[in-house]
Parts: structure tokens; sequence; C-alpha cells
């Protein structure tokens, strides 16, 4: 599985690349740390026309220079630009930062758990259902 990782938090990167290891899922991540390393990767690999597609994105919200709501906004309003599946993963619970990522088309909204070792249930939890259950549409020729 190819996957974005935009997160800032190097502990949090840590973490989440440990969850999905130990959900054996293997999993390429291409990190980046702000928002608009993320929106440069998403267009370099359009223009560049990559073999390897993404499977998934995981967005922090709270991101230095781009916020996360702010790659969503652009993910959404640029019709040339094509993005994976973008689960929101981030440590606000606030009803408004969920209702805003869904506005903006995010896919899934997901809270950072507190506890290191419950990071590994949601790297289960987003493999069995991402990469096991869910059928996405076919990827943009």
């Amino acid at each position: 599985m190819q996957i974005l990782l935009v997160e800032d938090n190097p502990g949090d990167v840590r973490l989440i690349e440990e969850a999905f290891r130990e959900a054996n899922v293997e999993t390429t991540f291409h990190t980046v740390h702000d928002g608009d390393a993320a929106l440069e990767l998403l267009r370099e690999r359009q223009r560049a026309g990559s073999t390897t597609e993404l499977d998934l994105a995981l967005l922090d919200l709270n991101l230095p220079r781009i916020s996360g709501f702010e790659v969503l906004e652009e993910i959404k309003n640029d019709d040339e630009l094509t993005a994976p599946p973008v689960l929101v993963l981030t440590s606000s619970k606030a009803e408004e930062d969920v209702a805003r990522s869904y506005e903006l088309y995010a896919n899934a909204y997901l809270t950072k758990p507190s506890n290191p070792d419950e990071f590994t249930k949601l790297g289960k939890a987003v493999e069995a259902f991402w990469f096991e259950e869910a059928t996405l549409p076919p990827a943009p020729a």
C-alpha cells in the first residue's frame, strides 16, 4: 500500500508507521510535514505521470504553512488535481472540525488515540476497512 502521510509531529509519524507495520500491512509511506508539501507532492506525481498510485492519504489538520483544511479545499476546488481517498487523522474532537472536514470531501475523520498502544488498533481498523472492505473508484486515466 502506498500512503501519503501529512503529519508535522515526528512522534506521531513514528507511531503511525509502527501501527501499520504491527498491523502487518506492507506499506510505503510518502511522508511530508506540511500542507504545502502535500499539495506539491500530489501535483508533482500527477505531472510526472507516476506509475505508482497512492492508495490513501492520512491528513493532519493542524499543519504549518498550509493547514489540513486548506489542503482539502484545494483538492476539492482544483479539477485538475487528483488525490487518493483522504482520511483526516487529527487530535481534534471538535464537532466543527468534523463537519468542515466532511464538507470539504474528506472520506473519513479519525481522532488520534491518546495512548500510543491504541495506534496499532487504529492501523488495523484502517487496513481492514480501506484495503479489504471498501470498494473505491478506479484511478483516473
